[in-house]
């Protein structure tokens, strides 16, 4: 099916749907992310901006056309962050890189008022890991700042999270009736509450939740059954990167999960993934570029 919109026009910048895979660039403003890539883990906090705009032009430089700020962390187990707290990571990063770098950002908050002052300060997007479900007023901002949503589906709850030191959080025991159609009809409810609120169409991009809410073999089933996702007339952002699914399949650490992210990332795109959310991002754009040559045919680069 194809989407309702072939084109989203954000200023200057321009992503055309079906003529090649957008990459995503992961900045998390966090010390606990579960990827160990949190940059407030290795940086006292005073100097966390300069090396969050050296990442940010290594992602840019590397091939990154959207970077996605988050200041708190979502794996199992993880505690919330304060609306003040989560302000004060994520707003001085998004005006520094909006001064600085030429680039779609995103801000990864399911918190209106963090939303709002994300995007006075130079950001583009809200990446919503609740799909506008945590906050009503969410999608009242998106629509009056004129901002693309990205509504991702969500059933996390700690009560069903295991944890292991080695492999990190999973979920266990999570019960779907029917594992893709209750996703879509969930993420449809979302779709409705942005246009509700007046955020139109073309401005929606919906993500199944890999790693909330799924076990390790429905998170698998949903990476091979993307398409079904992407035929409710939306683009599709995927995000497997170095996820549980893949170090419990793999039996590896966060750490190690390039290999497997990678597969991850190529076979969501042969499904359909518009976008594709990851941390390493020279070489998921490597892979993201392979991808596109096999599967829309598209000219070498060099």
């Amino acid at each position: 099916m194809r989407i309702k919109a072939s084109t989203l026009t954000i200023g200057q910048h321009s992503l055309t749907w079906g003529s090649r895979t957008y990459i995503m660039g992961i900045l998390n403003i966090t010390p606990d992310s579960f990827s160990g890539d949190g940059l407030l883990a290795s940086v006292k906090e005073d100097d966390f901006k300069q090396m969050v705009l050296e990442q940010a032009r290594r992602f840019v430089n590397s091939g990154a056309d959207i970077l996605d700020v988050g200041g708190e962390s979502t794996r199992p187990g993880s505690q919330p962050v304060s609306l003040e707290q989560e302000m004060e990571r994520v707003i001085p990063v998004i005006q520094t890189l909006s001064a600085e770098l030429d680039v779609l950002i995103s801000i990864d908050t399911y918190k209106s008022q963090v939303a709002e002052a994300a995007l006075a300060a130079g950001a583009h997007m809200v990446n919503d890991v609740w799909g506008l479900r945590a906050d009503a007023r969410l999608a009242e901002v998106a629509a009056h700042k004129g901002a693309p949503v990205i509504l991702m589906h969500n059933r996390s709850s700690w009560v069903h999270a295991e944890i292991k030191e080695r492999l990190g959080g999973r979920y266990i025991g999570m019960a779907y009736e029917n594992l893709l159609e209750d996703v879509k009809k969930e993420l449809l409810e979302s779709v409705t509450l942005a246009q509700t609120a007046g955020i139109p169409d073309d401005h929606i991009i919906v993500d199944p939740g890999i790693g909330f809410g799924k076990t390790v073999e429905q998170n698998l089933e949903l990476v091979d059954r993307l398409g079904e996702i992407r035929a409710l007339g939306y683009p599709v952002l995927l995000g497997p990167s170095r996820k549980s699914f893949i170090g419990y399949t793999l039996n590896l650490p966060a750490d190690q999960r390039l290999e497997g992210t990678a597969a991850a990332v190529a076979i969501g795109i042969v499904r359909g993934a518009d976008i594709v959310r990851v941390h390493d991002i020279e070489y998921m754009v490597r892979v993201a570029r392979m991808s596109d040559a096999i599967t829309r045919h598209l000219p070498n680069s060099a």
